[in-house]
C-alpha cells in the first residue's frame, strides 16, 4: 500500500506503456481511470467511499 502521491509524470509513464492514446489530453482523475480500465479493474479512483482494497497504488490521495 502506498502513502506518497502517484505523480501526473508517472501516471503519464504508466499510460504509454499500457498503450493508452492521448493520455496528456486527461486530467488526473480520468487518466486513473484509464489506466485501471486498461489492466483489467474497475474505475473506482475517488468513487467508493471507505474502500477497503489493499494494496492500491492510488489509495493515499483516494481516500
Amino acid at each position: 500500500m502506498s502513502t506518497k502521491k502517484v505523480t501526473k509524470k508517472r501516471l503519464l509513464e504508466m499510460a504509454s506503456e499500457l498503450g493508452i492514446k492521448n493520455a496528456a489530453k486527461l486530467n488526473k482523475t480520468a487518466l486513473i481511470h484509464e489506466i485501471q480500465i486498461t489492466e483489467g479493474n474497475i474505475a473506482c479512483y475517488q468513487k467508493v467511499v471507505d474502500c477497503s482494497v489493499s494494496p492500491c497504488l492510488y489509495r493515499a490521495e483516494c481516500q
